[in-house]
């Protein structure tokens, strides 16, 4: 299944403790994405899951991601002038970020140093994925592009994060597409049904 659509995906921010009397590097440290499944969607009736194949980000375009903040507004940090950074290992995408080159940065560091930000997400694209009924998991195998990865204040909340939207409208999906195949074979039995009602009769 291939998609085009921009979708988001929130990790944790590790947060490293400093000496009082140490200068700060301003540096802020993550996973953007790991491959362990995580859950996608639960509204409670039901649950879908994700995993993001540990090659999916092989070819992926990452030619220049920008850090920002809740997806929009100022950047404040970017790979093109080296203060933003991604790689892959074993657990997943890591990220780090030099917050030090304006007051602004400085002052979003000061707020993620403290905890009052501790969670960010990250906006991709897909080139390529599936979804398996019986598990109901969603692999993602390729990711087309990153575009951005971005300090979020309030990560987990249907009603303002896009994460969740996105996530809500993949999951609606395929809930919809399962109960168009349900229907469809509903129909199917029952015109069979009637079709063998309806030889025995003749047959008579």
């Amino acid at each position: 299944m291939i998609r085009n659509d921009r979708e988001y995906r929130n990790f944790t921010i590790e947060r490293r403790e400093q000496a009082e009397d140490a200068e700060p590097d301003f540096k802020v440290r993550g996973y953007a994405s790991t491959f362990e499944p995580y859950t996608l969607y639960d509204d409670g009736e039901t649950k879908i899951f994700e995993q993001i194949d540990e090659h999916a980000f092989d070819d992926a375009d990452m030619t220049d991601v920008i850090f920002l903040y809740n997806h929009t507004g100022m950047v404040y940090a970017r790979q093109k002038n080296g203060t933003l950074s991604l790689s892959t290992d074993t657990h997943g995408l890591f990220t780090e970020a030099d917050l030090s080159s304006t007051s602004s940065s400085r002052e979003l560091y000061e707020a993620i140093r403290s905890g009052l930000i501790d969670q960010m997400s990250f906006a991709f694209t897909v080139a390529d994925d599936d979804y398996d009924k019986k598990t109901h998991t969603r692999t993602i195998h390729r990711i087309a592009k990153v575009y951005d990865v971005s300090a979020v204040s309030i990560p987990a909340n249907p009603g303002t994060d896009i994460a969740a939207v996105s996530a809500r409208d993949y999951a609606n999906g395929v809930i919809d597409a399962e109960r168009a195949e349900r229907l469809a074979k509903e129909k199917a039995l029952e015109l069979a049904k009637a079709k063998y009602k309806f030889m025995e009769v003749n047959n008579d």
